[in-house]
């Protein structure tokens, strides 16, 4: 199978004209899938609150491009009850025509979560939770009726209608945790997606989740598997991105160009990537989505 090739464009510091912009080039440059994320605040350690939120630009997405799979990488399950997420997402795959993946994933930007004054538990909690919103979400967008009792998420006879489009809208687990995470994945998720690897360590990640998949009955062929990079031209660029995140990021990103870039695609996609997904941010350099487009993604087709 080829692999197909993403751009997931960050909501802050930026404007809803130039990520419009972003959206439209991309998807007229043949990319895949587009995705948005989910926070309120910067996700690096800037205190800015320069961001544009999740479920609003995730329906303007939808309704901005007519082929692209429109995702999510990932909505943090501490932010609204899976009810209320899945019938936004239900909703959103509606106006798309039927082109929504949705991503969910335990939370980690502890300073956005204080400031509005949503409880930030221990990871072990907050996966737990994880565990039990994807469960809610899976029956919400694919039963009549759900009914579900959990540590923190209850369901009685509950109705998400009208149902997605999709038959079965695809959920995906976003993280890296190899006991707890990828156990999830294994276990309830048709896609998983982590971020800013490196390719030898990303293709470590796959054999653990095959391994889950081993101990869970699953055949891995089932999960989707997505690697989340870096792209940029130089370090300067990276950093002009990415600030203070972006000596933590360098292991997981593209540079260069033409065969460079090919090469460092390859090599993820030996790792096990069936989708090869671009994190951006402002200011965007669509111009070099459009040179990726035309000099990289031909090579694997």
């Amino acid at each position: 199978m080829p692999v197909r090739f993403g751009v997931h464009a960050g909501l802050q510091n930026t404007t809803v004209d130039d990520l419009r912009g972003v959206w439209r080039r991309s998807e007229d440059a043949g990319f895949d899938w587009i995705s948005v994320w989910d926070h309120f605040y910067a996700a690096d350690a800037s205190g800015s609150a320069t961001c544009l939120e999740a479920v609003a630009t995730h329906t303007a997405l939808a309704l901005d491009t007519t082929r692209v799979t429109c995702g999510s990488l990932v909505y943090s399950v501490g932010y609204r009850h899976p009810a209320v997420l899945a019938n936004a997402i239900a909703t959103i795959d509606q106006l798309s025509g039927g082109r929504v993946v949705l991503g969910l994933g335990a939370g980690w930007h502890r300073y956005e979560y204080d400031a509005y004054g949503i409880p930030y538990p221990s990871t072990g909690v907050r996966l737990r939770q994880l565990d039990e919103a994807i469960q809610c979400v899976r029956g919400l967008l694919t039963q009549e009726r759900t009914s579900f009792s959990g540590e923190f998420f209850q369901l009685q006879d509950a109705q998400c209608d009208p149902k997605p489009v999709q038959t079965r809208l695809p959920l995906w687990i976003g993280g890296g945790g190899e006991k707890v995470t990828l156990r999830i994945a294994a276990r309830h998720a048709d896609g998983w997606n982590v971020p800013f690897l490196a390719p030898e360590t990303y293709a470590h990640k796959v054999r653990v989740l095959q391994e889950h998949c081993g101990r869970e009955g699953r055949d891995p062929a089932t999960i989707t598997k997505a690697a989340n990079v870096g792209y940029a031209r130089d370090d300067a660029d990276l950093e002009s991105q990415f600030a203070d995140m972006a000596k933590w990021m360098r292991p997981g990103t593209l540079m260069g160009r033409g065969q460079e870039v090919v090469d460092g695609v390859g090599a993820y996609v030996d790792a096990g990537a069936e989708w090869v997904i671009l994190a951006v941010r402002a200011p965007f350099d669509v111009d070099g989505l459009e040179r990726f487009a035309a000099e990289v993604i031909p090579a694997f087709r």
